[in-house]
């Protein structure tokens, strides 16, 4: 699969990796890539992101991603129907940062002498590869560009898309900036 891969996409997937090891985690996740997606300049995918006026508020989808990451993960949706079910997600993270300090359901672990491989994709990042295999399919488009991986990105339930969604970047809206509005089923 990575042999159909731009450079633009090849580029978000070494940014993904870039991130983890900075010390965000110890897998890629799509979080990860969303957020190397937000670094791009100059390819579809940051056209797209621009053209749906993301362009400007890129810091307030970092923030999202953040805020979901103190979470442990949760969207906002989980978060939801949590409170549903009367379990407050914010009084809990908030004490459990108290004693154990803040990111501390974030999942990273700050002593990482254990492990000394290189990161490798997580199930949710795989996941997203597999599906912008799909949307590049879709569109009957012969390469994956960093726009399919966008696109994977709102395919798939989760943070990422549930943060897109919320500043206004959809599937069928990304269809309709990139392919003019021809529309294509999910895969």
């Amino acid at each position: 699969m990575f042999e159909r891969f731009t450079n633009d996409a090849r580029d978000v997937v070494k940014s993904a990796f870039e991130y983890v090891e900075g010390g965000d985690g110890q897998c890629v996740e799509p979080e990860h890539l969303l957020l190397a997606l937000l670094d791009r300049e100059g390819s579809r995918g940051s056209f797209a992101l621009t053209a749906l006026g993301l362009g400007e508020r890129r810091e307030s989808v970092r923030q999202a991603l953040r805020q979901a990451r103190r979470r442990a993960g949760l969207s906002q949706a989980d978060t939801d129907a949590l409170a549903g079910l009367g379990i407050d997600v914010a009084e809990i993270v908030a004490r459990v940062e108290e004693v154990h300090g803040v990111g501390a359901l974030s999942g990273d672990r700050k002593d990482k002498g254990w492990w000394s491989g290189r990161p490798s994709f997580g199930r949710g990042a795989k996941g997203v590869l597999e599906h912008s295999l799909r949307a590049a399919l879709a569109q009957r488009d012969r390469h994956i560009g960093d726009e399919h991986i966008l696109l994977a990105l709102t395919m798939r339930p989760g943070v990422p898309a549930e943060v897109l969604a919320d500043h206004g970047v959809t599937y069928e809206s990304l269809v309709r900036v990139l392919y003019g509005g021809g529309e294509a089923k999910a895969g």
